[in-house]
């Protein structure tokens, strides 16, 4: 799994400022595209009225997202759009399960289906849970409980985080997904 970096945007614009925005953010990729790092970004129109706009960006690493953050192209547009923006960005932190699941290339603000998720990770942890258990009962059998606890725990979010949960999301994806709107 690579150390990229998804945040996700909510923005409010002023009424009537809906093509200037737009067009800000078409211009503002398209700078940040030259950027080292920058792996691109999709947006999505308020679904109503009062909504927000929501832009999801994304950089290879957590530097290179700061780079972006600090950069002189970010504040020159973000001045630049400062009137016609009804308050400050909201940056969402993920939380919860999405943290182990990613969208299929090309979504748009992608809602995983929370049911699907709780059913994928709960047959993944299930299966690895049981197989790290029969694998390493012959080695720390007689550890006591806490140690051995902490190597399954341990062994198992490694594993889940760098190995089967980037492999089993991609084969999934179309299913965790299944109301989602691809870019085009």
């Amino acid at each position: 799994m690579s150390d990229a970096v998804t945040v996700v945007v909510r923005r409010h614009v002023r009424p009537g400022s809906g093509p200037i925005y737009e067009d800000w953010l078409e211009r503002l990729t398209a700078e940040a595209s030259a950027m080292p790092g920058y792996l691109g970004a999709q947006f999505q129109k308020p679904a109503a009225p009062d909504a927000p706009y929501i832009s999801v960006f994304r950089f290879d690493t957590v530097e290179t997202l700061r780079a972006f953050e600090t950069s002189e192209l970010r504040a020159r547009y973000l001045a630049e759009i400062a009137p016609h923006v009804a308050s400050d960005a909201v940056w969402d932190k993920t939380t919860g399960l999405e943290i182990w699941f990613e969208a299929p290339k090309g979504t748009v603000v992608a809602q995983p289906s929370p049911h699907r998720m709780a059913l994928v990770l709960v047959t993944v942890v299930f299966l690895l849970v049981l197989g790290l258990n029969v694998a390493l009962a012959p080695l720390i059998g007689d550890w006591p409980l806490v140690l051995r606890l902490l190597v399954t725990v341990v062994l198992q979010v490694l594993l889940m985080t760098y190995l089967i949960m980037p492999r089993v999301t991609r084969a999934l994806a179309r299913w965790i997904f299944p109301s989602t709107k691809t870019a085009t």
